[in-house]
């Protein structure tokens, strides 16, 4: 079976002041795909993601964005919706919803034009389609963590994408929002029929959610469906020490072994 793929790394290094970030990184992400990118802090998957947007240039290999080099990609660029791990967005700051999704129109209007009619329509349909839309009117610092999440996404969805990446959309959140923010990128999948990337540390959206994931320690530990790749071999060598997979109810936890020689506790208990 013939694939088209949104992304491919070819032999990618990536590194920072001649320090490895990622190296020797081949593999592709379908179109129309759900994929979760996975490894602890550290391990290079915003630095993965980055150099996909063309944000980092590659100390070697090639990287191919929607068949392109990302530094080329030019009118393409508005296909791709991003929504980083810190957002650059004051909360406090008094914007109402509406106004912060029509951000995401700057780079086809300009960042100085007026914002019209027309694009105030495209923002309402955004956050319709995160359930957000009775919401509009409301200012971005009255919102739990939750919502401005959605609005984000809202945001990067208003120029409506092939290809929407999400890097780490639940670190402020807590869990039950978390869950709930899953499920529902889960659906917007499904129904919308985009490729979808998810930066994640946590386990259990692997095995619940995506279709594929990539496991990543600096280099591609592992990729391919989760009931596949989703192993003690493969845990152990993205974290670099003894771990183990536990079930808990709907998702799965992990148990770290760290090493006595760090000074700190024998075991220790994370999501991922």
């Amino acid at each position: 079976m013939t694939h088209t793929y949104d992304i491919e790394f070819r032999d990618v290094s990536v590194s920072y002041d001649h320090l490895p970030a990622l190296e020797h990184i081949s593999f592709g992400i379908p179109t129309g795909s759900f994929w979760g990118i996975i490894g602890p802090n550290g391990s290079g998957k915003s630095t993965l993601v980055k150099t996909a947007l063309g944000l980092l240039k590659p100390a070697q290999g090639t990287v191919r964005t929607l068949g392109h080099d990302p530094a080329d990609l030019g009118s393409l660029r508005s296909r791709i919706g991003y929504v980083p791990q810190y957002a650059a967005l004051d909360f406090t700051f008094p914007l109402q919803v509406i106004d912060v999704v029509a951000m995401g129109l700057y780079g086809k209007i300009g960042l100085f034009r007026r914002v019209t009619r027309r694009h105030r329509l495209l923002a309402m349909e955004a956050l319709a389609r995160v359930q957000m839309q009775e919401f509009s009117e409301r200012q971005i610092s009255a919102l739990s963590g939750g919502q401005r999440q959605r609005v984000l996404i809202a945001r990067a969805l208003v120029v409506n994408p092939s290809l929407l990446i999400l890097d780490e959309p639940t670190a402020a959140l807590d869990h039950n929002s978390s869950e709930g923010l899953y499920d529902w990128i889960s659906t917007l999948h499904r129904e919308s029929g985009m490729t979808i990337i998810l930066v994640t540390h946590d386990i259990g959206v692997v095995s619940e959610h995506v279709d594929s994931i990539a496991c990543l320690n600096r280099t591609l530990v592992a990729h391919g469906r989760p009931e596949d790749v989703m192993h003690a071999p493969t845990i152990e060598n993205m974290y670099g020490c003894g771990a183990l997979l536990f079930g808990h109810g709907d998702v799965p936890h992990m148990v770290v072994r760290r090493n006595e020689d760090n000074g700190r506790s024998k075991n220790g208990e994370t999501g991922g």
